[in-house]
């Protein structure tokens, strides 16, 4: 039998000897971690010193989560050890869930975006500040909205769905990130479950279920990025098992919650087949027909604004674009050769995950794949904000070997990111994206060495 990235297993002899101290090392690492969500909490204020205290607390879970899996990967598969994997997730969760949002407010515009709808307004009509949404204003949600004075929602249609359904029971916003933890949670479920149809043991979930990224950035701040977890995990285990129209659907899902999906179709298209894409397109339409009565453009939302405002259009958000201009002078490359760029690697990459000849021998390849367009988007990207790293993480369960290491440790720096509060002048992003890119470029050069000196080895 294969594994599930096309590799012949080594015999069960061959398997290092599991260390009868693995749960109780897992248990005392859980509960370290434990101990450092209690601790943050405690942390407090708004300068240099909370943010360089939270940076380090992070990274400190990381190296914690680290080895953990470390000693998860090595282990055989037993159920004792997975039901320590999912009882510390669950405790990291409640231990920071009912605190109020540390570093985002953006949980404040999701409920908005409910309570408009339910009032029966198009979300994409008004900015928050506008007068005819004066009526429902409040204490509790409406000061909290960042943007309300400019901009209207940037949310894409199952966002808003989700939205609208969360806030009818309730508009508080814990309730809104008990629902996000809940989805994420059964994301988690769905890639166990897709371990164990690639005869991995589930308790690999640690990976994801552990990570510190996504316990602060979704169990905290409440961010809707365990919808695209949720939505990408069942298009992927939709996928393994070759009913393509609910790929289709489930993918088109995760896109119109954050755009981003969208680069994963490649991945997950399987060559000739025409029910996946038509689901994604007719899914993707019939989502947005009840937005459509501001027109196309305006239920696009803030998307342009946004896109203006993070400095994408002028190209000064972009890290590879910054540093050759850094190296080569600010007129030596301009943003649009960068753009142009970007598109060609990620045009290519996609063009040969489709078309290489073993793309049906791997068996779970397109998982891999599906994790190797994600990092290639996000790095050509270079986003701002921490969370949008958050999608990267359950992809660790599907790379193996040495090729975990660099994707790990960048996932883990982009807590660096919250530096931005302390300034995102280009030089202050310069220097925070040199330390978040640069280690994780170093670490795969390396592997990448390793693994040819390796090969030239067995020749």
């Amino acid at each position: 039998m294969k594994d599930f990235d096309g590799a012949q297993p080594p015999p069960q002899q061959s398997r290092p000897a599991s260390w009868k101290g693995t749960n109780p090392a897992l248990a005392v690492l859980g509960v370290a971690s434990l101990l450092l969500y209690g601790y943050g909490l405690t942390l407090e204020g708004t300068g240099i010193q909370y943010i360089t205290w939270f940076i380090k607390l992070a990274c400190v879970q990381g190296v914690l989560c680290s080895v953990a899996a470390w000693l998860v990967w090595r282990a055989p598969a037993a159920r004792r050890t997975l039901w320590l994997v999912v009882v510390f997730a669950a405790l990291f969760r409640l231990a920071v869930l009912f605190a109020p949002p540390l570093q985002s407010d953006d949980i404040y515009r999701y409920i908005w975006d409910g309570r408009v709808q339910a009032a029966g307004i198009n979300p994409y009509r008004y900015i928050p500040a506008d007068p005819a949404l004066a009526h429902l204003r409040d204490e509790a949600i409406y000061p909290r909205i960042n943007r309300r004075d400019y901009a209207p929602t940037i949310y894409p249609p199952v966002a808003q769905a989700i939205f609208l359904l969360v806030t009818r029971v309730s508009e508080k916003m814990t309730w809104m990130k008990v629902v996000l933890v809940v989805f994420e949670g059964a994301g988690l479920w769905a890639l166990a479950a897709l371990l164990t149809s690639f005869g991995v043991p589930r308790q690999r979930v640690l990976l994801a279920a552990w990570h510190p990224l996504l316990v602060w950035e979704i169990a905290n701040n409440g961010h809707l990025d365990a919808l695209v977890i949720f939505f990408v995990a069942l298009a992927l285990l939709a996928r393994h098992r070759e009913r393509d129209a609910a790929t289709g659907f489930l993918l088109a899902c995760a896109t119109l919650v954050k755009f981003f999906p969208l680069l994963l179709l490649p991945a997950l298209y399987r060559r000739w087949d025409w029910r996946m894409p038509t689901a994604f397109v007719a899914t993707g339409a019939l989502a947005y027909v009840p937005y459509l009565s501001v027109g196309f453009t305006k239920a696009l939302g803030f998307l342009s604004g946004y896109a203006a405002e993070e400095g994408l259009e002028s190209g000064e958000r972009f890290f590879i674009l910054s540093l050759a201009r850094q190296m080569f002078g600010p007129a030596a490359v301009p943003d649009t050769a960068y753009k142009l760029f970007a598109l060609i690697v990620l045009g290519a990459l996609a063009l040969w995950i489709v078309f290489r000849r073993d793309a049906r021998k791997d068996k779970g390849g397109f998982a891999r794949d599906a994790a190797w367009l994600a990092v290639a988007f996000t790095v050509l990207l270079s986003p701002h904000y921490t969370w949008y790293f958050v999608w990267l993480v359950p992809f660790l369960c599907f790379v193996r070997g040495l090729s975990l290491v660099p994707l790990f440790c960048l996932t883990v720096a982009s807590f660096v990111l919250y530096g931005t509060w302390l300034g995102d002048k280009p030089d202050d992003m310069l220097r925070l994206n040199s330390i978040l890119y640069l280690p994780a470029a170093a670490l795969g050069f390396i592997v990448w060495l390793a693994r040819r000196v390796r090969r030239q080895e067995t020749i």
